[in-house]
């Protein structure tokens, strides 16, 4: 067999259909668009649109909760980890944080950190810095001889201590 043989199945390409091409195309004149409204003029979008009736899908009761306060973590498993470092692209001697997974692919976002999950076998002597970390994959870390550490966050409570409601810094006592 050659390049040049290569051929789709038979069937599994279909030409376009060439609509407003004459009245023997089959789709000529109003190009299977029917006879005047709005629906046969162009740049119509009336999806979900009921004639000024509450659409079905603002009538229908909703479901869930997407909490805007949530933290966003990057999760990462230690076999991953371990596995980067068979394949060189991690060095296990070296302090270990967000940048250096980063840097290896292992995480993507995680805009409040990394969370370290234990899933996975681990080898190696690791010394993490993480933002959280699952109490098996704290386990699975020290008993392979390493540590995780998990830095203290100050609550943004904390720091507006300091001002007064109006906005202006509190007055010295």
């Amino acid at each position: 067999m050659k390049l040049n043989d290569l051929r789709d199945n038979a069937g599994a390409r279909h030409r376009r259909m060439r609509v407003g091409r004459g009245i023997g195309s089959g789709k000529g004149k109003t190009a299977g668009r029917g006879v005047k409204g709005q629906k046969s003029r162009e740049g119509v979008s009336i999806n979900g649109f009921e004639g000024g009736q509450m659409p079905l899908h603002m009538r229908i009761p909703k479901r869930g909760f997407n909490n805007i306060f949530a933290k966003d973590y990057a999760e990462v498993n230690i076999g991953a980890i371990q596995k980067a470092i068979d394949a060189g692209k991690l060095d296990a001697s070296a302090a270990l944080d967000q940048a250096a997974l980063n840097a290896a692919g292992l995480t993507r976002g995680g805009k409040d950190g990394v969370r370290l999950l234990g899933k996975g076998e681990l080898t190696a002597k690791l010394t993490l810095t993480v933002a959280g970390a699952s109490k098996s994959a704290i386990e699975a870390v020290e008993k392979a001889g390493g540590s995780v550490t998990i830095p203290e966050i100050v609550p943004a409570a904390d720091k507006a201590k300091a001002k007064h409601r109006t906005g202006r810094a509190a007055p010295k006592a």
